[in-house]
């Protein structure tokens, strides 16, 4: 009766542990594969810190093709701190943002959008 108590205690114990490792690898492959990686051009309108746990800091990027047209955001996630500090002093200023974007995150904890930024340059001195 001990005996086929433990056999069952093992089995459960496995049942357990391979869903979370597996979610741990495709969560690991997510966010270091990289879909693609590419530049954009415009003004950094707002960067700010969210999160209760993970602290991710979250942008709007203003794309504005020519003058009289409608802007477009584009919204991406910094995890890097000093990144976040070198957007933060160009705000208001047109800068090209250089990111990766990461498909099929599976929680917003590592950031609400895809695209995460690695650097960020002054256009306008």
């Amino acid at each position: 009766m001990l005996a086929k108590l433990a056999k069952l205690l093992k089995y459960s114990l496995w049942l357990l542990i391979i869903p979370i490792v597996l979610f741990s690898l495709y969560t690991w492959a997510a966010l270091t594969w990289v879909y693609s990686s590419g530049e954009r051009a415009g003004y950094v309108q707002k960067l700010s810190q969210k999160g209760f746990v993970c602290k991710t800091y979250e942008g709007e990027l203003v794309l504005v093709s020519m003058p009289g047209t409608q802007a477009e955001k584009f919204f991406f996630t910094v995890k890097d701190a000093a990144v976040a500090k070198r957007i933060n002093e160009t705000v208001g200023k047109r800068v090209r943002l250089i990111y990766e974007q990461h498909i099929g995150i599976p929680t917003s904890c590592f950031g609400e959008s895809s695209y995460f930024v690695q650097d960020v340059q002054l256009l306008d001195k």
